[in-house]
């Protein structure tokens, strides 16, 4: 049973080496040759008609979906309300599903004074939460003063556009018809918050600078990031607008709006400010909406992007096997299931070996590749390959529960955003204890694991002969750390 959970494993691990190394070379030959997207798709700045004055201008709306953002509010509103363009050609729609009757009074008076400085802006919210965030910007879109606006920016309620947002995106939308979406990169303003958010920034800078960068400059795919990016609002409601099936609406709407023959753009040099999760709770919720929703949405979808008539065999190829099945699923089953589980068991059973090319060469290779994104974290590289593999502990939990529609698929929490606030608690006076409740600090799954890599590292100290006790040891220790509580920020108990 070991040494075929090892030929399984040792399969997945080529897959998505195969896949590292294809996207290293593409993303090699896309800043080699093709340069920006400036240069494959036409873009000019938007020129003022003396004739028609600001009509001439597109109308744009502008969705802040939010629910009790009381620490970050007026910095998505401020910045929104900031963006430069006509002021008769814009719409602020600040979607509020607060259940905090203080936090809603304070984002209604937030809009109520951006609005007595002259900003369209309108201020909506709902009986209930149906549908969490799809729901809020579905219902957003049935507003009658939606139907004369021809695209809709979206961002979170942490996101910080610059001023010059519109003006940099809008010109791909008007001169490129065929063209659904624009999508911005993030900038994480609290990566040096602590080495779990260092960590962050290495994992997702990966992702905005070779994932992204490669669907946008081969297929004119990509998953859409659910904010910081512009949709044609045709090109939304072609595709069926938003659906709350899964905790990825994003995905789902740029899945579906890809396979209504529309592309997408991705412009890696507009960074959009927003905040990282610096809790560990907060982060094991964000992950496991991020793992279990494309699981869960890769199930419904296989079969209708594999019918599809509109675009091409490689296209759906690429969605089908490259952005789902490679990155969603494989990327974290290997992740545990080899490096924390069958590669661990071998010590355990010695007459079951793992071949050097597939313990070291190539989860070694796949790292460097990486870690390209975030040059100044190199040093870092030993912690976030151990981070990661904690993480991968729930991100495969979660891409099972979202493969067979277990329990949690559909739950949505909210990312906590902490602004200043934790600043505002460690400059106040707070208890030399801190309070805090035993489940919020002890993670039982991190120490189980833990214990059984501590277990293996000392058996191949003792009988093995395979030396993976460093590796075993530092591992365990990754685990006992997180599974004990004492990795991100702690925000102490008022």
């Amino acid at each position: 049973m070991l040494k075929l959970m090892v030929t399984v494993c040792l399969a997945m691990s080529i897959t998505l080496f195969v896949e590292r190394v294809y996207m290293g070379i593409v993303i090699v030959f896309i800043k080699l040759f093709r340069k920006k997207p400036e240069t494959k798709y036409k873009w000019e700045p938007i020129r003022e008609d003396l004739e028609f004055g600001s009509s001439a201008y597109p109308m744009v709306l502008v969705q802040i979906p939010m629910y009790n953002e009381k620490e970050v509010y007026q910095l998505s509103i401020g910045a929104a309300c900031g963006l430069s363009w006509p002021s008769d050609r814009i719409i602020i729609q600040v979607l509020d599903d607060s259940t905090d009757p203080t936090v809603k009074d304070l984002v209604e008076m937030e809009c109520r004074r951006w609005a007595t400085k002259g900003i369209n802006i309108r201020y909506e919210i709902r009986d209930n939460r149906n549908g969490y965030k799809a729901g809020a910007l579905k219902e957003g879109m049935k507003h009658t003063y939606v139907k004369q606006c021809d695209y809709v920016a979206i961002f979170d309620a942490d996101f910080q556009p610059e001023p010059d947002f519109l003006w940099r995106t809008i010109p791909f939308l008007l001169h490129n018809p065929e063209i659904a979406l624009v999508q911005a990169r993030w900038k994480f303003v609290n990566s040096d918050e602590c080495l779990m958010t260092r960590m962050q920034e290495m994992s997702l800078n990966y992702h905005f600078t070779v994932e992204q960068e490669v669907g946008s400059g081969t297929y004119a795919f990509f998953g859409f990031n659910g904010t910081a990016g512009v949709w044609r609002i045709s090109a939304l409601n072609e595709a069926g607008g938003w659906k709350d099936r899964t905790t990825v609406e994003d995905m789902d709407l740029a899945v579906r709006a890809s396979l209504k023959g529309w592309k997408f753009v991705y412009i890696g040099d507009l960074k959009v400010k927003n905040e990282l999760p610096s809790t560990f709770k907060a982060y094991r919720y964000q992950q496991h909406r991020w793992s279990c929703g494309p699981a869960n949405l890769f199930k419904k979808m296989a079969m209708e992007i594999a019918t599809n008539k509109k675009v091409s065999m490689w296209k759906k190829f690429y969605v089908i096997y490259s952005f789902f099945f490679v990155r969603k699923i494989v990327a974290h089953l290997v992740t545990f299931i080899f490096y924390c589980v069958v590669l661990p068991a071998t010590v355990l059973v010695p007459e079951v070996q793992v071949p050097k090319w597939g313990a070291v060469y190539i989860p070694s290779t796949i790292t460097l590749l990486n870690a390209i994104g975030t040059p100044r974290s190199l040093h870092l590289l030993v912690f976030w390959i151990l981070f990661e593999n904690v993480m991968s502990l729930h991100r495969t939990k979660a891409t099972f529960i979202g493969l067979l529609e277990a329990g949690r698929v559909n739950e949505w929490i909210v990312t906590e955003k902490l602004g200043d606030a934790l600043k505002t608690k460690l400059g106040s006076k707070v208890p030399r204890k801190p309070r805090f409740r035993i489940g919020d600090r002890v993670h039982l799954l991190e120490l189980v694991v833990g214990f059984y890599l501590f277990v293996c590292g000392c058996y191949d100290v003792a009988l093995g002969k395979n030396h993976y006790f460093i590796y075993l040891f530092l591992q365990s220790m990754a685990f006992f750390v997180a599974g004990f509580g004492y990795i991100g920020t702690f925000v102490p108990s008022s």
